[in-house]
């Protein structure tokens, strides 16, 4: 746990706090990378002493394990949602997933994720929060595509193709036609997502 409780009430301002030093330390890691994440700038971004900072965790590694938990829940607590208010069926849920990450691009939130799959590459606890993150993601579209009827294998590998699509996508157009874009876009989904049901 990233505060310690230190009774009446003090928990909840301390924990206040330590997510203000977490979303500070996210948006350092979107802009400028693990590296970018000292204690300096978080607090002179904060308008706090480093002493405000030592109160709240032990050390800059705490800082950084309570950003991965915040990142790795937060993503996976997303993904059960937005696939759960997507629809009745599995093809409806299917589709607003798609629709909702290839249509609206959140650049922070794609920069934040970037900088941690960096990290990973050479962090164990950045990796296995990614690796929680993928598993989440991937086992809510197999599901999906269970729902639907594929066998085990067909649906592991349909996952696989829509969540490497649908974040790869976001990367690839940049420089796109808007029109094009779409168009293409709608195409990958009628190939990933209108599945002959058996």
């Amino acid at each position: 746990m990233p505060y310690q409780y230190l009774g009446d009430g003090v928990a909840d301002a301390n924990a206040n706090a330590s997510q203000d030093w977490v979303a500070a330390g996210l948006a350092e890691l979107a802009t400028g990378g693990v590296d970018g994440v000292r204690v300096e700038v978080l607090a002179e971004r904060l308008g706090v002493t480093k002493g405000g900072f030592y109160r709240r965790f032990k050390d800059r590694r705490a800082l950084l394990d309570a950003m991965l938990e915040t990142w790795r829940d937060g993503r996976v607590i997303a993904i059960e949602r937005q696939t759960e208010a997507g629809g009745e069926s599995a093809v409806e849920k299917l589709r607003s997933v798609f629709k909702l990450y290839s249509e609206r691009a959140n650049k922070q939130g794609m920069a934040i994720e970037l900088a941690i799959r960096q990290w990973a590459r050479t962090d164990p606890a950045a990796a296995a929060a990614a690796e929680r993150v993928d598993a989440a993601r991937l086992k809510t579209a197999r599901s999906l595509y269970r729902q639907l009827g594929l066998s085990a294998p067909d649906a592991d590998a349909r996952a696989v193709l829509l969540y490497t699509f649908l974040f790869g996508q976001s990367l690839l157009f940049f420089e796109e036609n808007p029109r094009r874009r779409a168009n293409l876009v709608a195409a990958c989904a009628r190939v990933l997502v209108e599945i002959e049901q058996k």
